[in-house]
């Protein structure tokens, strides 16, 4: 039985101790002094490095969805619809999982190789010497500054596939580019641009929170020292952080759903 439920308590475990840092993480940041000056330099790294990516990745998933959308709409004479169709899929469902997914690849592995060299090589530990809050110095201003650049980064991506599918639908293949925007314009609310930023800040909190917790208990790992040890945080951050993110995925959605549906039946 042990065998059996050992490897969920070690995952209740580490899921417990990812949201004591994040609470730590969180708790410095009231009192921190020269603060601002350490979240915009995280917001540069994370937003405006990861800018490049997001363009395009949102520019080719617009191509593609309006290409798709516009032939499988013809066979019901829909095409009116596909402005609709395609801005409530990016809106609601792929522009924050995309988003959050490139930004995983391209800074959270960069800051848990960043922060697992810092403890390897002993800087945490010379922060600690120096009264310093590793916690407070490291992790609050990256997760304060993810708060900010993954809602906007997820409205660029947005922006910019519903541009793609302008292109692909309207420019290529012949849509009314009225009935295009029209669709759009009548079909998205308020309540969906907030239920993304909801899952833009929530995927925000998990990403973070699970790259700098990996990098900085990269000297725990049982699997690797040194080098190795970091390597393998790197991997491990970036595949939890992709299942968490598609699990809140998940939860997120069927609760805004059910909150739609209830707030509808009132």
């Amino acid at each position: 039985m042990n065998e059996i439920f050992a490897p969920v308590l070690n995952l209740l475990n580490r899921l417990g101790e990812m949201a004591l840092f994040l609470f730590e993480g969180f708790r410095q940041a009231y009192g921190s002094r020269r603060l601002f000056g350490k979240i915009l330099q995280q917001i540069y790294v994370i937003g405006a490095k990861s800018m490049f990516v997001i363009l395009l990745i949102g520019l080719f998933t617009g191509l593609v969805l309006g290409l798709q959308a516009f032939y499988a709409m013809s066979m019901f004479g829909a095409q009116g619809m596909l402005g609709s169709l395609l801005a409530l899929t990016l809106i609601r469902e792929m522009a924050p999982v995309l988003t959050a997914v490139m930004i995983t690849a391209r800074a959270g592995s960069a800051m848990t190789a960043e922060i697992g060299v810092m403890r390897i090589s002993d800087q945490i530990d010379a922060l600690e010497v120096m009264d310093i809050n590793p916690t407070g110095y490291l992790v609050t201003p990256r997760l304060l500054a993810s708060l900010f650049t993954f809602p906007l980064l997820t409205s660029i991506f947005t922006v910019v596939g519903i541009f793609g599918g302008y292109l692909s639908a309207c420019v290529l293949l012949g849509l009314n580019e009225g009935r295009y925007f029209s669709g759009i314009e009548s079909s998205v609310t308020m309540d969906d641009v907030q239920g993304c930023f909801l899952k833009a800040v929530v995927f925000a909190v998990i990403v973070i929170t699970v790259c700098c917790f990996q990098g900085y208990n990269a000297h725990r790992r049982s699997d690797g020292k040194g080098a190795e040890a970091v390597g393998n945080a790197t991997t491990s951050a970036v595949v939890m952080s992709c299942v968490l993110i598609l699990m809140a995925y998940y939860l997120l959605t069927s609760f805004l759903l059910f909150c739609a549906h209830a707030s509808a039946s009132l």
